[in-house]
C-alpha cells in the first residue's frame, strides 16, 4: 500500500471525499449521549437476568496474554480504594450507599485472607476478583429477602458494575491502561454488559415520579447534521467547503458510508493482509522480512480493536449469522478439564432462560463473519476495493497533510478570537486538525512512522518555499521525536511515540526521510550563508537557530549522510564570502576615520581606525565566544587575517609620514599622542598574535615610537631639579599629625616634600610601566635613564635639605649672640669669670623640630628608594643590558665623567689656635678657583681630630684640590690652621683602587685623605648606588651634626681633668712614679666607690636625658637609634683618645693612665654601655641601642687594652712582631682574594714615601655598586663588621708603644716594613689588573686568586 501515485495525479476532490467519509464515520461511531424522559407508570419493568450469564461466558472466551493480567502493584493501591469506599471517603459518585459499602466490605474481608492473596499474587486475574465480588454482593443483598426477589439480582449486577468501574479508575489513575489495552477494553465491555438497559449507576435506571409515572434514560438519536460533526467541520474548513455543501455531500453518501461498510473495509483489509496483497503494505514494501512480520503482527490486533469498536457501537453487527462457535476460540471448551471459572459460568447459564448471543472480541476472530458478496454496499471495483480507504492512502494522506498545514498556518496569522482553533498542543497544527488527521490516518491505515515522515516532508516543503520559519521547523522535529514532552499541554494520538528502530521502516519512509534531510540540509546551509554574510554588521541576524537545527535534527540523525566534500566546499565558499565582507568593512572604516587629504593626517586618525577595528574584533569575539567556528570557519580569524595586515601596513605608513612631516616642519608631535598611538598598536598586536601566531606583526612598534619615550624622559630630567625645589619650597617641615608630636606615629614624622618627591618619581616610572613596552632592552634603557633622573632629584633634595639643616644647626645660641656684641676685653673678662666660677655645665642645644623632620625625610627617602628599586627590578634591567652588550674584550671604555670619593679621615699635630692650647678644627675642600666643594664638621678642643667624612666629586679630567684646615671661633673670624693640596688625575686611578695620602700642612701637622675613583657609567645599578650613597651620607652627616652638638660635653665629661677631680682625694705624691714605671704598678689606695663613679657621670647622663627628650618628640624611632648609635661611637672614640694616642710612627707626649685611672675608665665604659642599652628593670626589654651595635670592634679593642696596657716594652714588641708574622702568613695563604684586609689601609698611616706617593691599597672597601640598595649596603656593612672582628692586628700595641720613649726605633722600623710590604702588594695588584684588562696569553696564565 505504498505511494504509487504522483502528487500531481491526485484529484483534490477525491482526497476531500475520502476525508469526509472518515470524518462522518467517526461521527457515527462516537459514544451516544443520553437523556431522561418521562413515561407512564407501568408495571415494574421486567428485566431479564442475562448480564451475569453473559459475563461468565465472556470469561470462557478471554485469552490469557500478559496484557490481560493486573499489574503487580495493583492490589496495594486497590486496597486503599476499597478502604476509602468502606470509610465513605471515595469521591466517585454511587459509592456512598450503605448496600454498596456492605458488599465491598464483605469482598475486602474475603480477599484479605492470606491464602487468597497469595494465589492472586501469582495469577493476578481480574476474573477471580469479579467472582469474589459477585459472591460477596449476592450474599449481602439477599439478607432479609426472598430467593425469588428480582430486585436483588439487579442490585447484584449494579454492585459488580460499580466494582468494575473502581478497578478501571485505579488502573487509569496510575497510568497502567497504556500497557494493558486489552484489560481496559475487557473491563469496559463487562461493565456495559451489566448495564443492558442503559442503567445509570449513580441514580438507578428508573426513577419514581409519583403518580405521574416514571423517568427513564434513553439514547439520543444521531442528527446527521454537520453542526454536530466536529471532524466534518474540520474537513470543510481545510478544503474551503461550506458546511452546507459538506451537508449535501454527506446526505448523498450516507447510505453507503455506513458502519457495516466500515466493517466490510476492515474485513477486506484483513483478508488482503493475510494474502500479502498489494492492496495493503506487503513484504516488498520493507527491506527486511523481519520488519514486515513485526508490522503485520502489530497490525492484526489493531484491526480487531477497530472492528470491536464498530460492533460495540452497533451490537447487531456482532450477531453470528452462520453459527459462529465460541469453542473455536477457546481450547478449554474442547474436552479440556473444566476450571472453577467454567463451572461457575455453566451454573449461571443454566439459571438463565434467555440468551442474547452477544460475544465479545477480546480479541475475537472476525474471519467467521460472512459478509455476503450479494450485499449491495459491498460491491467495489478492483481499483477501489474499499469504501473508506482511498486507492493510494499514502499519497492521499500526504496531500491531506499539506492542505491541513496550509490552512492552519493561514489561521495562525489571524487573531485567536477569529480563528477559533486551539494551538495549545503545538504551534504548527491545531488540535482540531490533529484530531482529524489522527482519525484519517487510523482509518486509512497509515503507519505511525509514515505519519511522522510525511509530516516532516510536508514541513520540509513549506520551509523550502519559505512559508514557515526556523522555530516552526524546530518545533516540527521536536514534536515528531518527542511527542510526549512535558512542556506541551496534552497529547495527540497522531504523534504517539518516538520513531522506533529505522530498520523496521518501510522502504518509502526510509528513502523519503533521507531525501527530506538532504533537502533541508541544503536549504539550511543556504540560509546560513546568507546570515553569515551579515556577521560583521552591528546587528546581524543570528546563526544560532540554524546551527541548532543542523546539529540537533539533521547531523544527529543516522539517516543523514554528510559528504565531506560538500561540507568543505561550503566552508571554502563561506570563507571567500566573509573575506570579501571583511575587506568591505575595512574600506568603510578607512572612509569614515581617515581624511582623504594626507596633509590632514594625525595620530588621532590612526588611533580611531585601530579602535574601530578592535571594536569590531572584540564584538565578533564576544559574539562567537561559545562557538568560535561555524562549519569549520572562524569569522574572527577571517576578519583578522584580512583586516589586520592591511591596517598594520597602512598605520605604519601613515605614522612614518606624519613623523617625517613634523620633522621637516621642525614641529614636535605631542608626546601623549605618541603614547596613545603606542597603546593602540599594542592592543592590535595582541589580537594579531592571539589569532595569527604564525604570522609576524608588520612592523616594530617600539622602534617606530621609541623617540617619544626618550623625549619624555629628557623633558622630565630637565624639570626634576625645579620640581624638587618647588616641593621643598612648599614644605614647612612639620610632623603631619594634628596631635602632640609624642603621640604621632613614625609614618607621620616626615613632611610632605619627600612624599611629593617620590610621588613624582613613581608617576614617572608608572608612565613608562603603563605602556607595557614590549622591547625589554629598550625598557631597561628607559629605566636606566630614569634612574639617573631620580638620582639627580635626590641629590638636589639632599643638597638643599642639608643646607637648610646646617643653617639651623649652626645658629648662635642666645648667649653667643649676646657675646657677639661685647668688646674683646669684655670677652676675656667673661672667660676668666667662667673659669673662676668653675662653670662646666653646658646647656642642651635647642634643636628645632624642623631639623629633626629633615632627618626623618632623608631616612624615609632611603626606604622609599629601596622600594622603588624593587619596583623597577634594577638587577633585572642591568642583566638584560649586560646580555645585549658586546663582550668585554670588544668594549671601548668611553668614560667621560669620573667620580672621585674623598674621605677626610683625620689630622695630626695641628697648630693650637685657642688660648687653652687647643683648636676647634674643620676642613674645607675647594678647587683651584676657590670654589668650595665640601666642608666637614667641627671637632672641638682637639689637635688630633678625626672626621671620617666622605664627599663625592665628579670631574671630566684632572682636578686640583686644596684642603684648608680652619679653627672655629665663636666670635670673630675663623683662624687658618694650615693648607695642603693634591692633584686628582683620572689617569693615576685607572686601576680604580683606593689610595691614602698623608698631606703635610704648610704650617705644621698633616692631613690624611683616602681617595678612590669610579667611572661614572651609564648603568642603572650605578645610578641607584650613587643615589643610595648620597642619601646615606646625608643622613650620616646630619646625624653627626646632631651628635657634634653633644660631643663637646662628652669630651668635657670623659676627660683626664674629670679623672683628676674624681681621684684627687686618694692620690699621693708616690703615685707620680707610675708615669715612669716599666712594669705594672702595685695597687694604690682604695678605689672610688660606685656612687662616686655614677656621680661623676651624672652631669653627662642628665645632659643626654635633656637632649634625648627633645629628640624623642620628633625623630622617628629608627632615627633616634641612629643618633644614639652615633653618640655611642663618639663615646668610644673619646674613651679611646683618653687611653691612647693616635697611630703614628712618632713618639707621643701623652702619658699613660695608672691602674686606678684605667679601672675608673673601664667602669665608666660599663655605665655608659648600660645607659645606651636602656634595659627596662621591670620587663627586661632593651629600648636602646642593640647589643650587636654596642659591642662593636672598637668596643672589643678598648676592652682588650686591659691585657696589654701595662706590659713591658719588650713584651709588647715581641707581641707586635708575632702578630705581623701571623698576618703576613694569613695573607699568603689567602690567594683567592683579590684585595687585602681592611687594616692594610691603616698601615699606611705612618707617612713617609708610601704616604707621599699615594700607593694603592689592596682592597676597595666602599664603592657605588655596593650601595645600590639597602640589601647590598647592609650586607657590605655586616661583612665589614665580621672581618674587623676576625682580623687581629697590632695597631693597639703600636699606639701603646708611642707612649714608651724607648720604643721609638722599633716604631720607625715597623713603619718602613709595612710600607715595603704594602708597596709590593700594590704593585702586584696593579700588574694583575693590567694583564687581566688587556687579556692575552699572559692573563690566561695568571693564577686565579
Amino acid at each position: 500500500m505504498g505511494s504509487r501515485s504522483s502528487p500531481s495525479s491526485i484529484d483534490p476532490n477525491d482526497v476531500y471525499s475520502y476525508a469526509l467519509r472518515a470524518a462522518y464515520l467517526s461521527y457515527l461511531l462516537q459514544p451516544r449521549k443520553h437523556r431522561t424522559v418521562q413515561v407512564p407508570s407501568p408495571q415494574q419493568i421486567q428485566r431479564p437476568s442475562t448480564s451475569i450469564n453473559d459475563l461468565m461466558k465472556d470469561f470462557n472466551l478471554v485469552r490469557e496474554p500478559k496484557s490481560t493480567k493486573l499489574p503487580r502493584d495493583f492490589m496495594g493501591e486497590f486496597e486503599k480504594r476499597l478502604r476509602g469506599v468502606v470509610m465513605g471517603k471515595e469521591k466517585l459518585p454511587g459509592y456512598n450507599e450503605a448496600t454498596i459499602k456492605r458488599s465491598i466490605g464483605s469482598f475486602y474481608n474475603t480477599f484479605t485472607e492470606p491464602s487468597r492473596k497469595k494465589r492472586f499474587a501469582q495469577d493476578r486475574k481480574v476474573e477471580e476478583l469479579l467472582l469474589i465480588m459477585l459472591t460477596s454482593a449476592t450474599k449481602e443483598l439477599r439478607k432479609g429477602t426472598t430467593p425469588d426477589d428480582e430486585g436483588t439480582k439487579f442490585m447484584v449486577e449494579r454492585h459488580v458494575a460499580l466494582f468494575l468501574r473502581l478497578i478501571s479508575s485505579t488502573l487509569r489513575d496510575h497510568d497502567w491502561t497504556r500497557d494493558r489495552p486489552e484489560l481496559a477494553n475487557n473491563l469496559a465491555v463487562w461493565e456495559k454488559k451489566l448495564l443492558a438497559h442503559d442503567d445509570d449507576l449513580t441514580a438507578g435506571s428508573i426513577r419514581s415520579s409519583g403518580s405521574r409515572g416514571a423517568t427513564i434514560e434513553v439514547a439520543i438519536p444521531l442528527s446527521n447534521q454537520v453542526k454536530d460533526m466536529p471532524l466534518v467541520q474540520s474537513v470543510a474548513r481545510i478544503f474551503g467547503v461550506t458546511e452546507s455543501q459538506a451537508q449535501s455531500d454527506i446526505n448523498k453518501g450516507m447510505s453507503s458510508w455506513t458502519e457495516k461498510a466500515a466493517l466490510a473495509d476492515l474485513k477486506s483489509y484483513q483478508n488482503f493482509l493475510s494474502l500479502n496483497s498489494r492492496k495493503t503494505l506487503n513484504s516488498d514494501d520493507f527491506d527486511l522480512e523481519e520488519a514486515y512480520d513485526a508490522w503485520k503482527k502489530a497490525e492484526i490486533p489493531v484491526l480487531s480493536q477497530m472492528m470491536l469498536k464498530i460492533m460495540q457501537s452497533h451490537p447487531e453487527l456482532a450477531k453470528s449469522t452462520t453459527g459462529l462457535q465460541a469453542s473455536h476460540q477457546n481450547p478449554h471448551l474442547n474436552g479440556a478439564p473444566e476450571s472453577g471459572y467454567l463451572s461457575m459460568n455453566r451454573n449461571f447459564s443454566e439459571n438463565n432462560e434467555e440468551n442474547t448471543g452477544y460475544v465479545i472480541d477480546q480479541p475475537v476472530d472476525v474471519s467467521g463473519f460472512n459478509l455476503r458478496d450479494d450485499n449491495p454496499d459491498y460491491h467495489k471495483d478492483e481499483k477501489t476495493p474499499f469504501t473508506f480507504i482511498p486507492p493510494d492512502p499514502r499519497a492521499y494522506f500526504r496531500y491531506m497533510l499539506k492542505q491541513t498545514l496550509t490552512k492552519d498556518l493561514q489561521e495562525q496569522a489571524r487573531p485567536a478570537s477569529e480563528s477559533g482553533l486551539d494551538f495549545s498542543f503545538n504551534t504548527i497544527i491545531s488540535k482540531q486538525s490533529l484530531d482529524l488527521l489522527s482519525d484519517i490516518s487510523e482509518r486509512w491505515r497509515i503507519p505511525h512512522v509514515s505519519r511522522s515522515v510525511l509530516f516532516l516532508d510536508s514541513i520540509r516543503e513549506k520551509f523550502v518555499e519559505q512559508e514557515i520559519d526556523l522555530d516552526t521547523l524546530d518545533n516540527a522535529f521536536t514534536i515528531v521525536n518527542d511527542p510526549v514532552h512535558p512542556s506541551r499541554k496534552g497529547s495527540s494520538p497522531f504523534f504517539t511515540a518516538p520513531i522506533p528502530d529505522k530498520s523496521k521502516w518501510t522502504i518509502s519512509d526510509f528513502a523519503l526521510s533521507r531525501q527530506l534531510l538532504s533537502v533541508l540540509h541544503d536549504a539550511l546551509l543556504r540560509d546560513l550563508y546568507e546570515v553569515m554574510q551579515h556577521c560583521y554588521e552591528s546587528k546581524p541576524p543570528t546563526a544560532g537557530p540554524i546551527l541548532y537545527i543542523l546539529d540537533t535534527h539533521i547531523y544527529s540523525d543516522e539517516l543523514f549522510s554528510k559528504s565531506k566534500d560538500d561540507v568543505e566546499g561550503f566552508s571554502e565558499q563561506l570563507k571567500e564570502g566573509l573575506a570579501q565582507k571583511a575587506a568591505e568593512a575595512y574600506q568603510g572604516f578607512l572612509e569614515k576615520d581617515v581624511p582623504s587629504n594626507q596633509d590632514e593626517w594625525e595620530f588621532y586618525h590612526i588611533i580611531q581606525l585601530g579602535k574601530s577595528i578592535l571594536k569590531l574584533s572584540e564584538r565578533i569575539q564576544k559574539r562567537y565566544k561559545k562557538n568560535p567556528e561555524i562549519m569549520g570557519v572562524n569569522p574572527l580569524t577571517i576578519l583578522v587575517t584580512h583586516i589586520l595586515p592591511a591596517y598594520e601596513q597602512d598605520a605604519c605608513d601613515m605614522a612614518t609620514r606624519i613623523i617625517n612631516v613634523a620633522v621637516s616642519k621642525s614641529m614636535e608631535i605631542d608626546i601623549q599622542d605618541g603614547f596613545e598611538l603606542y597603546k593602540e598598536f599594542v592592543n592590535v598586536r595582541g589580537i594579531h598574535h592571539q589569532i595569527l601566531p604564525s604570522i609576524p606583526f608588520a612592523f616594530s612598534v617600539e622602534d617606530l615610537l621609541e623617540e617619544f619615550v626618550w623625549r619624555w624622559i629628557r623633558i622630565t630630567d630637565s624639570k626634576i631639579v625645579d620640581l624638587t625645589d618647588q616641593a621643598i619650597l612648599q614644605d614647612q617641615f612639620r610632623v603631619r599629625s594634628e596631635a602632640n608630636h609624642q603621640d604621632s606615629s613614625d609614618d607621620e614624622r616626615h613632611s610632605v616634600s619627600v612624599i611629593d618627591l617620590f610621588r613624582i618619581f613613581n608617576e614617572t616610572i608608572n608612565q613608562i610601566s603603563t605602556l607595557e613596552w614590549n622591547d625589554h632592552l629598550q625598557h631597561a634603557k628607559f629605566m636606566t635613564a630614569l634612574s639617573r633622573t631620580i638620582g639627580k632629584g635626590l641629590a638636589r633634595y639632599c643638597e638643599v635639605v642639608e643646607l637648610k639643616f646646617s643653617k639651623e644647626m649652626d645658629r648662635l645660641s642666645p648667649e653667643q649672640e649676646a657675646a657677639a656684641g661685647r668688646t674683646r676685653q669684655e670677652r676675656w673678662m667673661q672667660l676668666a669669670k667662667d673659669a673662676w666660677n668653675n662653670k662646666d655645665r653646658v646647656e642642651p642645644f635647642q634643636f628645632f623640630p624642623e631639623s629633626f623632620v629633615k632627618l626623618n625625610n632623608v631616612e624615609f627617602a632611603t626606604y622609599q628608594l629601596d622600594r622603588l628599586e624593587k619596583t623597577i627590578n634594577v638587577d633585572g634591567c642591568a642583566e638584560i643590558i649586560q646580555k645585549n652588550s658586546p663582550p668585554i674584550a670588544q668594549r671601548q671604555r668611553k668614560t667621560s665623567n669620573y667620580v672621585f670619593t674623598i674621605k677626610i679621615v683625620e689630622a695630626e699635630d695641628l697648630k693650637a689656635c685657642d688660648i687653652n692650647g687647643l683648636s676647634d678644627p674643620y676642613v674645607v675642600l675647594g678647587d683651584e678657583y676657590q670654589k668650595r666643594l665640601a666642608k666637614t664638621r667641627i671637632i672641638y678642643g682637639n689637635l688630633n681630630p678625626r672626621w671620617d667624612e666622605t664627599v663625592d666629586l665628579t670631574t671630566q679630567g684632572p682636578l686640583n684640590i686644596i684642603a684648608t684646615v680652619w679653627d672655629w671661633d665663636t666670635l670673630g673670624d675663623h683662624d687658618c690652621v694650615g693648607r695642603t693640596s693634591i692633584k686628582l688625575d683620572p689617569s693615576h686611578f685607572s686601576d680604580y683602587m683606593p689610595r691614602e695620602y698623608w698631606l703635610d700642612l704648610d704650617t705644621q701637622g698633616r692631613l690624611l685623605l683616602r681617595v678612590s675613583m669610579e667611572g661614572e657609567r651609564d648603568d642603572i645599578q650605578f645610578y641607584f648606588g650613587k643615589a643610595f650613597r648620597t642619601l646615606k651620607r646625608t643622613e650620616r652627616d646630619m646625624t653627626r651634626t646632631i651628635t657634634d652638638k653633644l660631643s663637646a660635653y662628652i669630651s668635657h665629661c670623659l676627660s683626664r681633668g674629670t679623672l683628676r677631680n674624681l681621684l684627687s682625694k686618694g692620690i699621693t705624691m708616690s703615685s707620680v712614679t707610675t708615669l715612669f714605671a716599666r712594669n705594672r704598678p702595685q695597687s694604690t689606695q682604695p678605689g672610688v666607690t660606685q656612687a662616686e663613679l655614677s656621680r661623676a657621670l651624672s652631669p653627662l647622663f642628665a645632659y643626654f636625658d635633656d637632649n634625648f627628650a627633645i629628640m624623642k618628640q620628633t625623630l622617628t624611632d629608627a632615627a633616634m637609634i641612629k643618633v644614639m648609635t652615633r653618640l655611642w661611637k663618639e663615646v668610644l672614640n673619646t674613651i679611646e683618645a683618653l687611653l691612647l694616642p693616635p697611630l703614628s710612627d712618632k713618639p707621643s707626649q701623652q702619658r699613660p693612665l695608672n691602674q686606678q685611672e684605667l679601672d675608673v675608665v673601664f667602669k665608666w665604659l660599663q655605665l655608659l654601655f648600660d645607659f645606651f642599652h636602656a634595659v627596662d628593670e621591670e620587663s627586661g626589654i632593651a629600648h636602646g641601642v642593640s647589643l650587636d651595635v654596642l659591642k662593636s670592634p672598637k668596643y672589643h679593642e678598648i676592652k682588650s687594652l686591659n691585657f696589654f696596657y701595662f706590659e713591658s716594652t719588650d713584651n709588647l714588641i715581641r707581641i707586635s712582631e708575632g702578630m705581623a708574622s701571623a698576618t703576613a702568613l694569613r695573607h699568603a695563604n689567602a690567594k683567592n682574594r683579590l684585595s687585602a684586609p681592611a687594616h692594610i689601609g691603616e698601615e699606611h698611616s705612618f707617612g713617609g714615601a708610601m704616604g707621599m706617593m699615594g700607593m694603592t691599597s689592596t682592597r676597595r672597601t666602599k664603592s657605588i655598586m655596593l650601595s645600590r640598595n639597602l640589601g647590598t649596603m647592609k650586607k657590605a656593612k655586616e661583612e665589614k663588621r665580621k672581618e674587623a672582628q676576625a682580623e687581629t692586628n697590632d695597631d693597639m700595641i703600636l699606639r701603646i708603644l708611642r707612649m714608651r720613649p724607648e720604643a721609638t726605633t722599633f716604631l720607625k722600623d715597623r713603619s718602613k716594613q709595612k710600607e715595603r710590604l704594602a708597596a709590593v702588594a700594590a704593585a702586584e695588584m696593579i700588574v694583575r689588573q693590567s694583564l687581566t684588562a688587556g687579556g692575552g696569553r699572559m692573563a690566561a696564565n695568571l693564577p686565579r686568586y
